[in-house]
């Protein structure tokens, strides 16, 4: 109604002379139409605050809510959710205090995510924004609820960063979850949840025409990664996450971004902050970043890219503290990055041709230009490359600067104060004391720390009076801060002055200041730093954050430099000339003391290093030792296996034996006649007594082998490489004697047994169908398995004596590692020389066995023969009546027999 009055009386007095009076009366109405809408607003808050305190004063009402949000019912569950989201907006901690004591309170409110109803999802994200908002506990019990694992997923199926308000809300519900809690970042970061975060910030090459909403959602992106790498977080959360992020492929992404084009403003911007904070304090993150190179022709580095934006007064204000903020944080903390900055300015490394400009050339050029706030951030971003390096300190000491044609170049640290002194005379752009300003902070910077730098600061006999000049005069409240500045900068002169000035040492300019300042004054102009109101807000972050330019005065780590030497410059300015000799002295022991225990730390750092190599040489032994154990164990289980192989051998031995004595014993119970028995008796004994001779011989030989090979083995221990002694050549040759001797018998002894058994051949042929087959062959098993026995033995003992070996050479190992090694390579060469000269003994026994198993045998056939002839005569059945009848037919049918045997043989 009010608006159609107001239409009328502007068309029927548009035209007339009293539309002043109606545009009055058409604002007093708009003001009161805005009025009642506040107020009803208002109201309606209120009443809905008062309607929430009501409901929630029962806690089983919110009980009563969350349980219906069990129900699957669409028009149950949907409108509980609604209501729930109300009592959250209208009075956010009680209700959030009533579901953190609930039963389950919070678990049903994460079903909401997966329900598979868009509508009911969506608001349940919206449901956890309110709930999750400044409540710590609920943000853990949330993020435990596997909240990361759904959110992440519904932003992956929406589209990522092209997705909708849905993604939107997703974001602002993860940052609610990790904002300032270092629980829920910490999960974050294990879940490796960073990685899935990489696909955000993949941009194509064309990236004009992007939607509102995309440029929320990837700002809202990038913000998330800023929480994750805050500086306000611990150092060790914020380390992990910068390295997870490095790991990934996330920084190189974000550095993809940052020289992309097309990019909207906002987006570049956000980007700058979040690439500053990735790289902030990161080593590794840090030289990635100084090897970026910008697309151009030919390439630039990404650092000169952004330097030249900085120093750029075309440039939007905000990108411009972003890139400084950028340099800040890739300096800090980075000696090398520092040193490559500096490195820019020196003559040595600046290009001649012109082709390209480097950092350092970009800064110099900030530093002196006619715009307030490139001076500024120039001289704020060289005091960087110089905090907490006093080496580029006193590099920057070398830099010549060249002013005009025909004048002598002179220092960068002479063209600073040179500026400094000429105040308001430059017409510049902007701020009048923001160069000022800038520059003192350098030069605070620069001096602090720096002996070097101060004497050559006081060289200048120029400087002195301007300092004092303009501490001493009673200036504006604008000029109050360059007053507080300048008596800082004259206090860094005296701290840290090393008195290698005459005319400049600290007494004198003490006396100075209190003949031109006096102390009082001099300590009142310095609080004026501290007292500034844009001081508080630059030293509570980093981030250089101003509204407008005029605002950007102070430095976050001039801040701490302030803090820092306040106190020491105000005691300093205080004391007497034999206080400061004390503290000389003081200083002087203390240095001693410094230099001391950094000699102490070198060597204990290169104890350290001795140590790592010991323990890396013990290692390398406990793991030879193990091979070794190892070794030993299989050498004794194959041992043991050849022990068992050994007894087994010997009970099968002992039973040979026995089943030979129980035959030998049943050949004697045979019923054969006593002439005949002595007969045999005496051809046995012969054949036993050459049996006996020969087994003799055999016994001394084998003698002579084990003496031969005792001698030979004592000799290879003695010394490996060397050759058999003179006795043992001799033994060996009596040996070979024997031996040949010893054949030539058995050969006459073979050719005996012929004849005699061409005599025979006959009657076993004849008798063959009568005889019983007699086991000859247990005397030749029983060598056979004895000669086993033998062999088993001689590696049982070569076994043994390698075991002992190498339990010798483990205990050697602790002791020197060349020794082990000399001691395998003998042990080895010793083996294998033992098993040579083992194998010759070996061949030369068994041969010997081979012919006394030849003899042994011939002596069993013998006495077959003789069975036979006694059970040949049993069955034949002669009639013995008489001895001497017995005797003259077993005379006449030997003799019978022996005519046959004698015409066999000739026929033959």
């Amino acid at each position: 109604m009010i608006e159609g009055m107001l239409c009328v009386l502007s068309n029927r007095y548009r035209r007339s002379i009293a539309w002043k009076w109606v545009s009055k009366l058409w604002n007093i109405l708009s003001m009161f139409y805005k009025q009642i809408e506040e107020n009803s607003t208002r109201q309606s808050e209120d009443l809905g605050s008062q309607f929430t305190e009501i409901f929630i004063k029962q806690q089983e009402n919110v009980t009563l809510l969350l349980s219906l949000l069990e129900e699957f019912d669409f028009h149950v569950r949907w409108p509980a959710v609604k209501l729930l989201t109300s009592l959250l907006k209208q009075l956010g901690p009680q209700v959030q205090q009533i579901i953190l004591v609930s039963p389950m309170g919070v678990s049903r409110l994460m079903d909401l995510l997966a329900d598979s109803r868009e509508v009911i999802r969506n608001d349940g994200v919206l449901l956890l924004q309110a709930l999750t908002r400044s409540n710590g506990a609920i943000q853990k019990i949330v993020a435990f609820e596997n909240a990361f694992e759904r959110l992440l997923d519904i932003i992956t199926e929406e589209g990522n960063s092209d997705g909708g308000i849905v993604v939107e809300d997703c974001l602002i519900l993860l940052q609610n979850l990790l904002k300032n809690n270092n629980s829920n970042q910490n999960f974050f970061k294990e879940g490796s949840y960073i990685q899935r975060m990489k696909p955000w910030f993949e941009v194509g090459d064309d990236n004009s025409g992007w939607s509102a909403q995309k440029v929320t959602n990837l700002h809202l992106m990038l913000q998330l990664v800023r929480v994750l790498v805050s500086p306000n977080n611990p150092p060790g959360a914020t380390s992990s996450c910068q390295k997870a992020m490095f790991q990934c492929g996330l920084l190189q992404q974000l550095c993809t971004i940052l020289m992309a084009t097309g990019v909207p403003a906002d987006i570049l911007t956000e980007t700058i902050n979040t690439v500053s904070e990735v790289i902030r304090g990161c080593q590794v993150n840090q030289d990635y970043f100084a090897s970026v190179n910008a697309p151009s022709n030919p390439p630039r580095p990404a650092i000169v890219v952004l330097l030249m934006s900085m120093v750029n007064e075309r440039q939007p204000f905000v990108l411009r503290c972003a890139v400084l903020y950028c340099f800040q944080c890739f300096l800090y903390k980075n000696q090398k990055g520092q040193g490559e900055i500096v490195s820019t300015l020196l003559p040595s490394t600046i290009d001649a041709t012109g082709n390209s400009v480097s950092a350092g050339q970009l800064l110099c050029g900030g530093l002196f230009s006619t715009d307030s706030l490139s001076n500024w951030c120039a001289a704020v971003a060289l005091a960087h490359a110089l905090q907490e390096n006093a080496t580029q300190k006193e590099q920057l000491l070398r830099v010549q600067l060249a002013t005009s044609i025909g004048n002598p170049p002179v220092s960068l640290l002479q063209q600073c104060t040179n500026i400094l002194s000429q105040g308001d005379k430059i017409d510049r752009r902007g701020s009048k004391i923001q160069t000022r300003v800038g520059l003192l902070m350098l030069l605070c910077t620069w001096l602090s720390s720096c002996p070097i730098a101060v004497t050559h600061f006081l060289h200048n006999s120029a400087n002195v009076p301007f300092l004092t000049g303009q501490i001493a005069e009673n200036l504006g409240e604008e000029e109050q801060l360059v007053q507080g500045l300048c008596a800082l900068l004259l206090g860094i002169s005296i701290y840290f002055n090393d008195n290698s000035l005459e005319s400049c040492m600290k007494e004198k300019l003490k006396q100075l200041i209190e003949k031109r300042i006096g102390k009082e004054n001099f300590i009142e102009k310095l609080g004026f730093i501290s007292k500034h109101e844009l001081y508080s807000r630059a030293s509570q972050k980093p981030q250089p954050n101003f509204p407008s330019p005029e605002y950007m005065i102070f430095d976050h780590e001039f801040t701490k430099l302030v803090k820092e030497l306040e106190g020491v410059i105000t005691k300093a300015i205080y004391k007497s000339s034999e206080e400061d000799q004390k503290e000389e002295e003081v200083k002087k022991t203390l240095e001693q003391h410094d230099s001391i225990v950094t000699h102490y730390k070198n060597m204990i750092r290169e104890q350290d290093l001795q140590l790592e190599e010991l323990r890396q040489q013990v290692s390398t032994l406990k793991c030879q030792n193990e091979q070794l154990q190892t070794a030993v164990t299989q050498q004794a289980a194959q041992i043991q296996q050849h022990r068992d192989q050994y007894n087994l051998l010997k009970v099968q031995l002992g039973k040979d034996s026995h089943h030979q004595g129980s035959y030998s014993n049943g050949a004697q119970m045979n019923g054969i006649q006593p002439e005949e028995i002595d007969r045999l008796r005496e051809e046995i004994e012969k054949l036993k007594s050459n049996q006996e001779v020969l087994q003799s011989q055999l016994i001394e030989k084998e003698s002579l082998i084990e003496n031969l090979k005792s001698s030979q083995t004592s000799g290879m221990d003695q010394q490996f490489s060397a050759p058999a002694s003179d006795g043992d050549s001799e033994q060996a040759a009596e040996l070979k004697l024997e031996l040949a001797t010893l054949k030539s018998q058995l050969n006459s002894q073979s050719v005996e047994i012929t004849n005699l058994q061409a005599e025979k051949q006959e009657l076993l042929q004849k008798t063959e169908t009568f005889a019983k087959s007699v086991p000859v062959q247990g005397d030749s098993e029983t060598l056979a398995i004895a000669a086993k026995t033998t062999d088993v033995e001689g590696r049982l003992s070569a076994l043994l004596e390698e075991t002992k070996e190498l339990k010798n050479e483990i205990k050697a190992l602790s002791e020197e590692k060349t020794a082990i090694k000399e001691q395998l390579d003998s042990s080895n060469s010793t083996i294998a020389i033992l098993q040579n000269e083992k194998d010759k003994l070996e061949s030369e026994i068994t041969d010997s066995r081979k012919e006394q198993d030849d003899l042994l045998v011939l002596l069993a056939e013998q006495d077959q023969k003789i069975v036979s002839l006694k059970k040949r005569l049993k069955d034949l059945g002669y009639p013995i009546v008489e001895e001497d009848e017995v005797e003259s037919g077993d005379q006449e049918d030997e003799d019978d027999e022996n005519e046959e045997a004698d015409k066999d043989q000739d026929s033959i």
